[in-house]
């Protein structure tokens, strides 16, 4: 590469990394004033350009961290800070429910609306974009991403019982925050892989600054993408509730889907992005990632903010409602984790995952919602039933195996 060419694209990395943190100042700003009176249009576009400029931010980021952690680690706290508008607004809804009974099902519903749109909509999204840009069929999906698989198994499998009581309640908080504990001890244990090419402002701070900048620059971006999101989401996710009110869109409806498209943005967009540079592998981690993250810490928390709200050890109540969401989602959970198993993860079943997603968003009546449920349901165990052995395999060693199984498993493979 010519001279020219390296400064031309070395002026372009500078200019991109100057667009994406100049994305959220003009919010931050305006949040530090107090909101500036602004109404609700103006910070639908102005907290919705924080919220993008801060992806921006955690995707740079995460690329840097592999340098020092294993990538495990890295796709672990990258879906941590992408998700944390999403616990800002669910700890919300489930802390005031503790003294206001009419908030009861807006945390479910905003969780349930949250964890379908990352399957539906986000894992879709990034085979779709990969096998555009690589001009190929399907992701495969990295060997070490077992791990976050084998957690979203064992998650689901539970999910599936927390209906049962008619509650979220505490016991369901200690199993669900004891799993995400093991998944975090799991992800710190991974062994490093080998690196990866750095691209564009990335790969700008890695070739200017030493292992010390590097890192501080990586936890810059880290802490100021947070503190972005953190700030923006829940006034950008509010802004759409107001705009959608003056159409007379049904809140609950509101609340299950517009405020998570805000929340999950980030995640997407980076995902989206690890994708378009043919890293779909790690942009599939990174969302799977944060599907364990939700279905683990997320729904473990609820029962303890209502707790601690309410005052008593009473479970945050279920309705007919939130029981019959909340079976949909663990049943699209369960197929998603299926298609996976394999390890492969093709055009035609992002797609069919989307048109299952959109199809059910089409309806809102119980019943027909849960026949979706037992059409996922059906569908996972045909998938099950039908599919080669080696997948059928794949899948029950997953369930059945301990993530220590992997470690010990890579180790011997690396022996002469």
């Amino acid at each position: 590469m010519s001279g020219e060419s390296a400064q031309r694209i070395r002026l372009r990395d500078i200019a991109w990394f100057g667009f994406g943190v100049a994305l959220p100042v003009p919010w931050i700003v305006a949040h530090a004033l107090g909101g500036m009176g602004i109404p609700a249009e103006y910070v639908l576009f102005l907290a919705g350009f924080a919220v993008l400029g801060a992806a921006f931010m955690l995707s740079w980021s995460c690329e840097i961290a592999e340098r020092d952690i294993p990538q495990s680690l890295a796709l672990l706290v990258l879906a941590l800070v992408g998700v944390l508008p999403e616990y800002a607004v669910d700890l919300h809804f489930a802390w005031v429910a503790g003294y206001d009974a009419s908030y009861e099902p807006y945390a479910v519903a905003n969780m349930t609306g949250a964890n379908r749109l990352l399957i539906g909509l986000g894992w879709a999204a990034v085979v779709l974009s990969y096998c555009w840009a690589a001009e190929r069929d399907e992701v495969q999906i990295a060997e070490n991403q077992k791990l976050e698989l084998r957690f979203l198994i064992w998650a689901t499998i539970y999910s599936f019982t927390i209906p049962l009581s008619g509650t979220i309640n505490l016991f369901d908080a200690v199993v669900l925050l004891s799993l995400f504990a093991a998944y975090v001890r799991s992800a710190m244990a991974a062994s490093h892989e080998e690196e990866e090419e750095l691209m564009g402002p990335a790969f700008l701070i890695d070739d200017q600054f030493t292992d010390v900048g590097r890192r501080r620059w990586a936890a810059f971006l880290f802490l100021f993408a947070a503190y972005g999101i953190w700030v923006s989401a829940e006034p950008f996710a509010e802004s759409l509730v107001h705009v959608g009110r003056n159409y007379d869109v049904d809140e609950f409806l509101l609340v299950q889907w517009l405020a998570p498209i805000a929340s999950e943005a980030p995640e997407f967009i980076v995902a989206i992005l690890f994708a378009l540079r043919l890293r779909g592998s790690v942009g599939m981690g990174a969302l799977v990632s944060s599907k364990v993250n939700q279905w683990t810490l997320l729904v473990g928390a609820i029962p303890i903010a209502y707790a601690l709200s309410s005052g008593s050890f009473a479970g945050l109540p279920l309705d007919d409602r939130q029981t019959s969401e909340l079976y949909l989602t663990s049943a699209q959970s369960l197929f998603a984790a299926i298609l996976l198993s394999d390890l492969r993860f093709t055009r035609k079943e992002g797609i069919a995952l989307a048109v299952l997603f959109v199809a059910q968003l089409l309806f809102a009546s119980p019943v027909i919602r849960w026949g979706f449920t037992g059409l996922y349901l059906v569908l996972g165990a045909f998938l099950l039933m039908k599919a080669p052995p080696n997948q059928r395999q794949a899948f029950f060693a997953l369930m059945f195996s301990l993530p220590s199984s992997d470690r010990r498993k890579a180790g011997a493979e690396s022996e002469p």
